[in-house]
């Protein structure tokens, strides 16, 4: 009973580097850009929910992402080099009980957002003239340029795509994770690992890489 909760918390964990890899992925796909900076944005995210669920409440602060560089040391400097807690709403803490088997409710809620967007970036590939377009430049650019289509617009759409996700993965995990200015530097490395395992410019291989992962360790631990 306990390792399928332990499988289950490893899904989670599989999401949660699955938000910052395929961003990360589809950046590079579309423009060939390592983007070493991707993980200040995860912690950009983090840090402002952390700083605006204090004002505004937790639904408010998940949606402000950070959409601008930020380097390390500036979080640093704005919020200090403490690790910082967040906490979450009454209605999102406890857990429910399926048979014999207990898990946490915020972390089935954060199954079915990371599901939610993998849909919805799926379809945006796959099933929009936006998607055929970004597929198109990745697999023959020379063809792209060659019907007029300056790819410059789409490859910007997707670095805001892959940033947005970075960001709301800091976000929705910060109150289930150490909030400290270190968090983007670490969790690129894992982000990195993923992306290579899945391979570069795979979506499902990130996906499947993502999961396999965050399971592995789940169930490692325990």
């Amino acid at each position: 009973m306990f390792l399928l909760e332990q499988v289950v918390n490893g899904l989670v964990l599989g999401g949660y580097y699955l938000l910052i890899a395929l961003g990360l992925s589809l950046i590079f796909s579309i423009g060939g850009i390592v983007n070493l900076a991707h993980g200040a944005f995860y912690a950009l995210g983090a840090y402002l929910a952390v700083a605006l669920t204090r004002h505004l409440g937790f639904a408010p602060a998940v949606v402000t992402f950070g959409l601008a560089m930020i380097a390390e040391q500036l979080i640093r400097m704005i919020w200090g080099a403490a690790p910082l807690s967040a906490t979450l709403p009454p209605a999102l803490k406890g857990s429910i009980v399926v048979g014999d088997f207990l898990f946490s409710r915020y972390r089935l809620l954060l199954l079915a957002i990371v599901a939610a967007v993998l849909v919805g970036v799926w379809l945006l590939l796959h099933k929009t003239s936006f998607g055929r377009v970004v597929r198109a430049g990745v697999q023959r650019p020379d063809m792209v340029a060659a019907l007029g289509i300056r790819l410059q617009p789409y490859m910007t759409a997707v670095v805001m795509l892959g940033v947005g996700m970075a960001a709301m993965g800091g976000a929705f995990f910060a109150p289930i994770t150490l909030v400290q200015p270190a968090m983007g530097s670490e969790i690129i490395i894992v982000a990195f690992v993923v992306v290579v395992i899945g391979g570069l410019g795979s979506f499902w291989g990130v996906v499947l890489a993502a999961l396999l992962v965050g399971v592995v360790r789940g169930v490692t631990i325990y």
